[in-house]
């Protein structure tokens, strides 16, 4: 969502064309977005833009997403292949809501079993 608010690779229209009522993000999402506004050097100015991207967007909590968060953990640690935690519920909330993740991040992602993933960025 960071290359949307900033205007890149014609995300815009992406949404456009499928439409903003068909597109969430997780809760986790809303709170790296936010981390990352605080990390900035325009903290109120980005800050006010994530503020206004979740109030146009529909935010997913990520609370029926624990069980299947729980059991991807355990698998992805029994193979060795461990995700970061915040990707891991991410993830999740998309799989247990029947979601299409999309992200420039599949390399990694894609060892969740049952994710639906596209990449929308094109360098």
């Amino acid at each position: 969502m960071f290359f949307y608010l900033k205007g890149k690779f014609e995300l815009n229209e992406k949404i456009k064309q499928v439409s903003l009522q068909n597109c969430f993000i997780s809760e986790i999402t809303l709170a790296e977005l936010k981390f990352g506004a605080e990390c900035s050097n325009r903290i109120q100015e980005n800050m006010e833009m994530v503020d206004d991207f979740a109030k146009e967007i529909t935010i997913v909590p990520i609370f029926n997403s624990l069980d299947v968060y729980a059991r991807e953990k355990a698998r992805l640690k029994k193979s060795g292949k461990m995700l970061d935690d915040f990707d891991l519920l991410i993830g999740a909330t998309a799989i247990a809501n029947k979601l299409i993740m999309v992200t420039e991040n599949g390399k990694h992602l894609d060892r969740m079993s049952e994710i639906s993933i596209e990449n929308w960025i094109v360098r």
